[in-house]
């Protein structure tokens, strides 16, 4: 009796999807490990341009916040995961990254980012294409900077400074945002 008890309790549980969140057939998983740091999903949202989706983006975080000054202005360890809909070249990327910082940022503080602006450019064109399905992690790690993976490959080496990280999470979350409703999205709204 017992066996057929367990049986019919495996049977269930099999049956439930495991934790994690689902935006455009993409499934998020609600923690992500980062070094030793566990970040928790903060919230989910599509960069679309017209009617082309090109990626669901997540952003994690050791504490949900749906403050973009508090997101931005802590130097926490983050992960902003961008999941491709459809294929891209890295030369748009890239384009697109650094209008978007450039967009975000100060005269004065751009100046000092252009060394690490170049090697974060030279980082993204070694991805080639973007294929859809494709997983893009934007790191960052306190005292280390930015790290890049494509598929869980590292590309480009570690770009330095807190700074750096928070004018390209300005592009999803800041002042001027790339698009309002994946800003929403992240934020948790």
């Amino acid at each position: 009796m017992q066996r057929f008890f367990l049986s019919v309790l495996l049977l269930t549980l099999a049956g439930f999807p495991a934790c994690g969140s689902t935006l455009e057939g993409q499934r998020f998983e609600e923690r992500a490990s980062l070094a030793s740091h566990e970040l928790q999903l903060n919230g989910l949202g599509v960069r679309a341009a017209y009617i082309f989706k090109a990626f669901v983006a997540a952003l994690y975080l050791p504490q949900r916040s749906a403050d973009p000054q508090d997101i931005l202005g802590q130097d926490m360890p983050r992960r902003l995961q961008l999941r491709m809909l459809m294929t891209v070249d890295s030369n748009e990327i890239r384009k697109a990254l650094v209008r978007g910082m450039r967009k975000n940022v100060e005269p004065q503080a751009w100046a000092g980012l252009q060394e690490r602006v170049n090697q974060f450019a030279h980082a993204i064109d070694t991805i080639g294409t973007a294929r859809e399905g494709d997983t893009i992690n934007l790191d960052y790690l306190p005292g280390r900077g930015l790290l890049l993976e494509v598929n869980d490959l590292p590309r480009g080496p570690v770009i330095a400074g807190a700074d750096f990280y928070r004018a390209l999470l300005e592009i999803f979350v800041g002042p001027n945002p790339v698009d309002t409703r994946l800003k929403k999205g992240l934020l948790g709204h």
